[in-house]
């Protein structure tokens, strides 16, 4: 089992929930995340003073996975989040020691489902 971890752009989101949902993955927690990367943010003016923004809206995506989904996540993800401007995001990919449905009592891969 693996947990995928997406941080993509806010107005990513509806691709990249079109794309999973295409590829039958339909298991997600999302969640709004602020911060910065290589992007380094930008400066505005506001009321006549100059603010540096460098924590940037983005957009946290978690799913885990079985290890035969891995892959096809991945691969979803990038399709619908890439741009190919700086921004666009970072996927990461953790192992997950356990899993357990509350409701039934499963774990492990059947608890992933």
């Amino acid at each position: 089992m693996k947990m995928v971890v997406a941080i993509v752009r806010p107005e990513a989101l509806e691709d990249v929930k079109k794309a999973l949902f295409d590829a039958e993955i339909h298991k997600m927690t999302v969640n709004p995340v602020k911060g910065c990367g290589q992007q380094k943010g930008y400066t505005e003016n506001y009321r006549g003073t100059i603010i540096n923004v460098n924590l940037l809206s983005k957009i946290r995506i978690e799913i885990v996975v079985n290890d035969e989904f891995v892959k096809p996540t991945v691969d979803a993800i990038i399709n619908a989040a890439r741009t190919g401007n700086i921004g666009d995001g970072k996927i990461f990919v953790l192992p997950v020691e356990e899993c357990y449905r509350i409701r039934t009592g499963e774990t492990g891969s059947d608890a992933v489902g």
